[in-house]
């Protein structure tokens, strides 16, 4: 079968299982009106005109049909296949359908192709806001192709929400419709905005800027470089209702400050919504998160009272109460609200507990939360718990990898409802008894319950990092102001005292600390280390130096004693630490050792960055000599933190950091010896597109990585490339097998797992992750991460999501060493 036969047999099998999901239409006519012959049912016919940008558009849709139409014109202007993927999800975020328009098939340089449709149908049962979600493959930021809709819904607003960039987040709104006028309603700021038009068509007349009243606030000049620009000065008197900007020609590209950039005190941040008509405006920014999570699901035991906690939010500037009811969609089943009525201030979240009595076991039961602010009858929108008597798939190991799907996670799928926090990843003190740190305190499991610390009202965490000595002593990096300490519990978490570190003046800084990864336990302190960005390339963003220091504290009558910095380089390319969440030091005895990635001179071609290692004596305070362990590409890209463990005999063992391609790996050639040599640096396999390291060794040796791994042009998402949570092993004396993928993104393009290794006293491997998808759309829609924890029992071969009772168990000596 040639390359044409593959494109098509791949959009035939994406159509069919679209017609699973509903019946949905796709039309390469190239009318718009032939998808709408299809039904009787009536659409918007002057619609919304073609826009550039992805992100999605909310309904506000009342019980009846909803009929959703899109178009996609590709622009054909480079060699990408652009499959635009638009996915229908109900209030509760159920998807209901999902449809693709495949690329045209036009050469690069044909222009713009043919208008392509696809349209999406449901039976709304019950108002609320459902959400239409566009994305594109290989153009995560709507560049390669343009789209617009129709719909019988009068009630919506689009969302425009690109992919993320390294810069300041904006989402301009392109107009890219020529041949007619053409609104963009928008909420206005109180204070001062400026309205800037860009890429206005030659000769274009003047676009106008008109208030809620009708009154005109401006008309706007169009100079020669087809552009125009206008300063609304700051007033209070802001009428509660949409402001226009009329176009006489819908061509252009709009910037609006507090619409589609924002300051930070902007009541709605990184929020671009707007509509074409005045009319189909509705409240949806200050119903924002009125009710979340979407939908939750519980399994349990017949007659056991399940309880899942909701969020109820109120983003608008003024105080206002919530009504709460129950809506049952067959028979009612007994259900408790822990409150039907909260009065919440200015931006103020709550909690709501719904307790459900299961049913006979095997049986089902779901009912909808309705939440409705008091102050306006008109909307309304709801949340759908269900539960099922019987054992959580989460009780066995699961079926790997896990493959998350628009909307549908941990879960929706497996009923995932951890009895811990899941807000960072887990450590273990001697005993064996898990600590996560919080962003004020630390959370520990005690007697089967778990308890929150605060350490310090005033201090937030520097690092989520736990170590602990092996007298039990618990330590953590924690700061108030620019002043950052480390914090010391002798009693197992109940109390902690600071021990601040000597401070720089020059921002900006960052810290690690030695934790557990296997077989170092700490005799005292752990020691610190802190990057200090002393330089920032301006040619080559991820190029930066820093100076990197270590810091060895010890005890001395009860009391931690930082000590002075010892300055190990001023040439590292500094810490990436969001993912992976790398080893940066290791210790044993009086050993303490270093690992670290170098900046090179840009003008100088090198492999890649350059791993070093190095160790201090804590007896006599000598640094010794560095060794260079290999390079991991691309050269002078802070992404590229390297990682050290060491096995049970003391051998250490390096991973070079790496943006996309192979890790280097190298072992020393002596127990707890970095300059006695270190084998060759190999990759750890052909053509692997690794980032972001994790890295920990099992008491058997073994060495367990977890890593995103890139994949292209396979499922779920053919079309381009994805990135998935991946793991890999290297048993002692054998070669890295190869990677096993773990978690797959439910959308293509770019994506991070900010995922954290860690390993226990019995060696068990847990990963905390939390996914992100470049999409703003996506991530916007919810207000709160989702952070899963993965645990293997028997050193990466099967994998669960571990429960309270998966978490005890007596501690292993680690090591011979």
């Amino acid at each position: 079968m040639d390359g044409t036969g593959v494109c098509t047999m791949n959009i035939f099998l994406r159509l069919c299982r679209c017609a699973v999901l509903g019946a949905a239409f796709l039309s390469g006519s190239g009318n718009p009106a032939a998808a709408a012959e299809n039904s009787t049912t009536k659409l918007d016919s002057a619609g919304v005109p073609f826009i550039g940008g992805v992100g999605g558009v909310y309904f506000f849709a009342e019980p009846g049909e909803l009929v959703i139409e899109v178009d996609k014109c590709d622009l054909n202007r480079r060699d990408a296949r652009t499959e635009l993927r638009a996915i229908l999800a109900g209030p509760d975020r159920q998807v209901l359908q999902e449809a693709i328009i495949p690329d045209d098939g036009k050469p690069r340089g044909s222009g713009r192709g043919p208008v392509q449709t696809c349209r999406l149908t449901t039976r709304v049962g019950r108002k609320g806001v459902y959400a239409l979600n566009i994305t594109v493959s290989q153009d995560r930021y709507g560049e390669a192709m343009v789209w617009r809709f129709r719909s019988n819904c009068p009630k919506f607003l689009i969302e425009t929400a690109r992919g993320h960039k390294d810069a300041r987040h904006e989402e301009p709104i392109v107009l890219a419709d020529p041949g007619r006028p053409a609104e963009v309603c928008f909420w206005p700021r109180r204070g001062s905005f400026r309205v800037e038009l860009a890429q206005l068509p030659k000769g274009a007349a003047s676009p106008q800027i008109v208030d809620a009243n009708g009154a005109s606030i401006a008309t706007l000049r169009v100079d020669a470089k087809g552009e125009a620009m206008h300063e609304v000065p700051a007033s209070s008197e802001r009428a509660a209702s949409p402001w226009r900007l009329h176009l006489p020609t819908a061509q252009a590209t709009i910037s609006i400050d507090g619409v589609t950039r924002w300051d930070a005190d902007d009541p709605h941040p990184d929020l671009c919504c707007w509509t074409p008509h005045a009319t189909s405006w509705f409240p949806l920014l200050e119903n924002r998160w009125l009710l979340t999570p979407y939908r939750r699901v519980a399994f349990g035991e017949p007659g056991q009272g399940k309880e899942i906690v909701f969020q109820v939010r109120n983003d608008s500037a003024r105080r206002r109460t919530i009504q709460l009811r129950l809506e049952f969609p067959d028979t009612p089943w007994p259900v408790q609200l822990s409150v039907e009525r909260l009065v919440l201030a200015p931006r103020e979240t709550r909690d709501v507990t719904a307790t459900g009595t299961l049913p006979a076991r095997g049986q089902t039961r779901t009912v909808h939360l309705r939440a409705a602010p008091q102050d306006d009858s008109s909307f309304s929108t709801y949340a759908t718990m269900t539960v099922t008597a019987d054992t959580a798939p989460t009780n066995k190991p699961l079926s790997m990898p896990l493959v998350l799907k628009p909307y549908a996670h941990e879960n929706e799928q497996f009923g995932y409802l951890p009895e811990y926090p899941v807000e960072s990843q887990m450590y273990f003190d001697p005993q064996n008894r898990p600590f996560i740190r919080t962003g004020t305190g630390i959370a520990m499991l005690a007697n089967g319950k778990w308890t929150s610390v605060v350490i310090d009202s005033a201090s937030s965490a520097t690092s989520s990092k736990v170590s602990f000595d092996a007298e039990g002593r618990v330590y953590v990096l924690g700061s108030v102001g620019k002043v950052v300490a480390l914090y010391t519990s002798t009693d197992g978490g109940r109390t902690f005292s600071a021990a601040p570190i000597p401070a720089r003046e020059r921002p900006p800084r960052s810290f690690d600390l030695e934790v557990f990864t296997g077989n170092n336990p700490l005799p005292g302190p752990p020691p610190v280390l802190r990057f200090t960005q002393t330089a920032k390339d301006e040619k080559l963003f991820w190029r930066s130096l820093n100076d990197l220091e270590l810091f060895v504290p010890r005890l001395e009558n009860g009391r931690v004693v930082i000590g002075k910095p010892i300055l190990i380089t001023r040439q590292s390319i500094g810490l990436s630490s969001h993912s992976g969440i790398v080893a940066s030091v290791v210790s044993h005895g009086s050993k303490v050792h270093v690992i670290w990635g170098e900046a090179t001179d840009p003008a100088t071609k090198v492999p890649g960055v350059p791993a070093y290692a190095a160790t201090l004596d804590r007896d006599t305070g000598r640094l010794g000599e560095r060794a260079l362990l290999g390079y991991g590409a691309p050269a002078n890209d802070i992404h590229n933190s390297s990682s050290i463990t060491m096995d049970g005999e003391g051998y250490l063992h390096g991973l070079g950091g790496t943006h996309g391609k192979p890790f280097p790996y190298a072992r020393s050639l002596q127990p707890n010896d970095v300059s006695a040599g270190w084998t060759p640096a190999v990759p750890a396999g052909e053509a692997l597109g690794q980032t972001y390291i994790g890295l920990v060794c099992s008491p058997d040796g073994t060495l367990h990585a977890m890593f995103r791994l890139w994949r292209s042009n396979i499922e779920p998402h053919p079309a381009s490339s994805h990135a998935t949570l991946a793991y890999q092993r290297k048993r002692p004396g054998q070669p890295w097998e190869p990677p096993r993928v773990l978690v797959v993104s439910p959308f293509s393009e770019y994506s991070v797992y900010y995922h954290r290794l860690t390993i226990d006293r019995r060696g068990r491997l847990f990963v905390s992750y939390d996914y992100w998808s470049t999409f703003w759309f996506y991530r916007n829609d919810l207000p709160a991460r989702r952070r899963t924890v993965l645990m293997s029992p028997d050193g990466g071969e099967t994998w669960q999501l571990p429960a309270n009772a998966d978490l005890a168990g007596s501690a292993t000596a680690p090591g011979r060493f």
